[in-house]
């Protein structure tokens, strides 16, 4: 079944940017991302936009929080994340690695954020990768270490910290998400 990969079409970002509606491109291929996110996982990205942007305030670095920006990984991939934590402003699309990636696990999107995602994030160096799961409420987050990620935190409760680049450190508290 190797050989059925050439005869399937192959996307890249320029046919990307001409299309309707709400996609992600993985490696030329289209993922539709309808419908839209459900109404707890939009309270949770917002919740965690929140309580990071209230902290990143206090930090030197202007660091900044955007839900659901595209980042244009390569010629054939464009993400879109549904929070990334950045210490720079991005006016169109994001095409650097960022400091945090969060992806709020749904039944329809495991796969592709445990599997095909990870893979990515990790390929792309993004230091820490969150998975926020609703329906247990809890955040499992993985840290770059040596090119690999290393499970960091996995938990319903407690306080996740994470360490940014510039030194700013965020307390994220694990049951406010999820209120």
């Amino acid at each position: 079944m190797a050989l059925a990969k050439e005869y399937l079409p192959y996307y890249t970002v320029e046919d990307y940017k001409l299309w309707e509606g709400d996609w992600e491109l993985i490696e030329g291929i289209p993922y539709a991302m309808a419908p839209s996110p459900f109404g707890v996982h939009q309270k949770i990205t917002f919740n965690l936009g929140y309580e990071i942007k209230k902290q990143l305030e206090n930090c030197s670095d202007k660091c900044n929080v955007y839900i659901e920006l595209d980042w244009i990984v390569s010629d054939d991939t464009v993400l879109r994340p549904d929070l990334i934590v950045i210490c720079k402003e991005i006016l169109e699309y994001l095409k650097e690695t960022p400091e945090i990636v969060v992806e709020v696990v749904s039944k329809s999107t495991a796969k592709k954020d445990e599997h095909i995602k990870y893979e990515i994030y990790e390929r792309e160096k993004v230091p820490y990768y969150v998975m926020a799961y609703p329906e247990i409420k809890k955040l499992r987050v993985f840290h770059l270490e040596n090119g690999k990620y290393e499970k960091y935190f996995d938990s319903d409760d407690g306080i996740l910290e994470i360490q940014l680049k510039n030194g700013c450190l965020l307390k994220i508290e694990v049951e406010r998400i999820f209120k």
